[in-house]
Parts: structure tokens; sequence; C-alpha cells
């Protein structure tokens, strides 16, 4: 079976064109009308019957002669609205990007395709490709799962990949157990009374009400979380006001709770909600505390992962695999979703640093990130032969 690296490698030119399709028409959010459109006919010129289980949410299987499990393989589709500033001759103009590397796992997942129809008679079971919208959102796994991605035929384990710049190219990383961490997004909506600022006091002043909401909030963290326990609470947008003189009427606030303990996140949300009502009340004010959307911590299924390590270390030999043991990168992946359902496994795939090319290693989300186009053939591979070894290997 490790004439499948060979095999993808014929295909290098074509995943690199789908790659770049993609790269150049970004989509964001739940919505990839466009995208959803050019992955749907390539799985069809490829042989399959591919069906949209909800707003460009994409599935496809592929099942053997032998009887045998179900093995899934995810890709996001999703971009970011970032306008991109790197150097590629395809790059886009649409004011958003493919910053995170979705582009690379959908070319991946859709080189695998092809490559898994050429290896249909190894298959002894069933495989289900997906391709999922908004994972930056993280809604995206969410309504895959409540549109029964998990059955019909149902699953027994799944994996997913993801592009690291920063990371030797073709170099493999993963973790056991809790390795990414969950996310709660939320927004809180500060409302006063405006007046002009000549006149303070015949007004609520909502800007003072969340300065002091803010700084409450860092308290949390610091004195009722463990310090051994890893937990951020940010607040990225903080946006009220039109006029220098003028003391608007409502502020509002936005930000990310980021947890590695599903129990201590719902914690902190609690006591963000409590802090930030409480403190709009005692100065004469009112605030409200919304959950924009949430993700769980990820859990890499140990025995899964381990068991597609040692796959993969097949194909690209011992030294390209590297496992964090207990690693928990506070980044989170609305993978984790489907973590929760069924064993699952999710690694990252090396993209390039800067010592091998100037050009790479730049932090995913920046506007000049730059990937190595050469890991797309690994992937495909590497998702190729995982699934077909790990159906063998568990009848």
């Amino acid at each position: 079976m490790k004439e499948i690296l060979e095999s993808a490698k014929l295909l290098k030119n074509e995943i690199i064109r789908f790659r770049r399709t993609i790269h150049e028409n970004p989509e964001v959010g739940d919505h990839l009308p466009e995208t959803t459109k050019f992955v749907m006919g390539k799985l069809r010129e490829f042989g399959y019957d591919p069906k949209e289980i909800c707003d460009s949410g994409i599935i496809a299987t592929i099942k053997g002669e032998k009887p045998g499990k179900t093995f899934l393989l995810r890709a996001d589709m999703d971009s970011l609205p970032v306008s991109e500033e790197s150097s590629c001759e395809f790059k886009s103009h649409n004011g958003n990007m493919h910053a995170c590397g979705h582009d690379l796992h959908t070319a991946m997942l859709l080189g695998a395709a092809k490559l898994l129809k050429q290896y249909e008679d190894q298959i002894e079971g069933t495989i289900k490709l997906v391709f999922q919208p908004d994972e930056e959102g993280f809604t995206g796994a969410k309504k895959m799962l409540d549109a029964g991605v998990l059955e019909n035929p149902k699953v027994d384990a799944a994996m997913a990949m993801h592009v690291h710049s920063g990371s030797p190219s073709n170099m493999v990383l993963y973790s056991t157990g809790p390795s990414m961490a969950g996310c709660i997004r939320f927004r809180i909506t500060v409302n006063g009374v405006g007046c002009h600022g000549a006149m303070p006091e015949t007004g609520v002043d909502p800007i003072n009400i969340a300065a002091h909401v803010y700084l409450s909030l860092q308290e949390i963290i610091s004195r009722e979380i463990a310090p051994a326990e890893p937990a951020v609470l940010t607040i990225g947008k903080f946006s009220g006001g039109d006029a220098p003189n003028i003391i608007p009427d409502k502020v509002i606030m936005e930000g990310t709770i980021r947890n590695v303990s599903k129990e201590i996140g719902e914690f902190i949300f609690k006591r963000l909600n409590e802090v930030a009502t409480m403190t709009a009340k005692m100065f004469r004010g009112e605030a409200k505390v919304e959950e924009l959307s949430s993700v769980p911590p990820l859990n890499n299924d140990k025995e899964l992962a381990d068991e597609i390590a040692s796959y993969i270390k097949d194909l690209l030999g011992e030294k390209a695999v590297y496992c964090f043991e207990g690693g928990k990168g506070m980044g989170s992946e609305d993978f984790a979703s489907y973590s929760y359902k069924v064993p699952s496994m999710y690694f990252m795939l090396g993209a390039g640093t800067k010592e091998e090319n100037p050009e790479y290693g730049y932090p995913m989300h920046h506007p000049k990130v730059t990937f190595n186009e050469d890991i797309l053939v690994t992937g495909a591979a590497i998702h190729t032969y995982s699934a077909i070894m790990w159906l063998k290997n568990n009848k």
C-alpha cells in the first residue's frame, strides 16, 4: 500500500490546481455557493454521488466490495474576511482570504477522493468524505452533526487534518487527549442613557460602565481560576460612540473565552455574565451577555491517534511524526464537536518555515501567510492510506 504516496505524486499538478481555484475565490461563513459547486462538480467527475446535507455541507461515500466499518475524513472549506497581501500569482482580490489553509484542506481531500477510486478494491468498509462550511465561526461542525453526518452509514471513527505554518514541511504533529482549547465567543451590550458630554449627570455613561466591566473581567482568570488551569479571556472588540463630545447610549464588547476544561469554560461564562450585569447595575446601566457561538475542547482518542500515527510513519518515516503527549494549544477547532460523538483524530501537517523559504512561516490568519504546496500530495496520501488501513485493521 505504500505505493499510494507515489500515486499521489502523479496527481500533484491536479491537486495544486484544485487548491489555486479555491484560493482565488474565497468565501466566508456558512454559505459557500461557489466552493460547494466546485467541490461537488469534482466529486461527480471522479465518480461519486455527493449530497449537500445542509447549506454548503457536502458528504460523499465510497464503499469497498468487502463489508466493514465506516471511517470519516473531514475538510473545512471556509475562508476569512482578510484582505490578502501575499505575493502569490493566484491571490484573492475579493477582500477575503484563505489565510488558515482551508483551501489546502479541501484540495487534499479532493485528491484523496480521486486516489480512493484508484484503490477502491482495497477498501474494507466505507469511507465518508465530508466537506464542511464555517469552521471559523464554530457553526459548521454542529450543523453537519445536526444534519446527520455521522449516520447512514453510521460513522465509527473520524479524522481531520490542518496545515501548520511555521512547522517544517511534511512534519506531522499531534497530541493525545485534550489537544486544543474550547472557545466561547460572546457579546456584551452595555446600555446607558446618551447625553451631551458637558452634562454627564443627565445621562448614564455606557463607556464608563464598559471600562469597569472590562477591568473587572480580568479578575476572573487571575483570582478565580487555578494558575495551573489553562484559560484565557480576551476582549477583542470595544465599540461605542460617534462624536467626541457626546456620551452614547450603548457600547458593544465582543471577545472569547478559551479553556481546556469544558466545565471551566462554562464557569467563566457564568461569572462573566454575573460580573457584567452587576457592574452595569451598580453604575445605573444595564448589560446583556450573549453567546455568539462555541466549540468544546478537542479530544484526540489516544488509541485511534496512535494507530493513525503508525500509518503516517509507514508513509513518511518515523522521524516525520511527532507526538506532544498531553499537549494543549489554546487555539480552537470546531472538529472538536465530532470528537464527543465518535473516536476522533486531529493532526497538524507542517506547511513550511522561513528557513525553507522567506515567504513561508507567517502565522495563520496573517494577510501574508503562504503555504508550501508540496505538502498537498502528502496530505492526500495520508487521508487515503490512513482510512484504508484503519478499516482493514478494525473489522
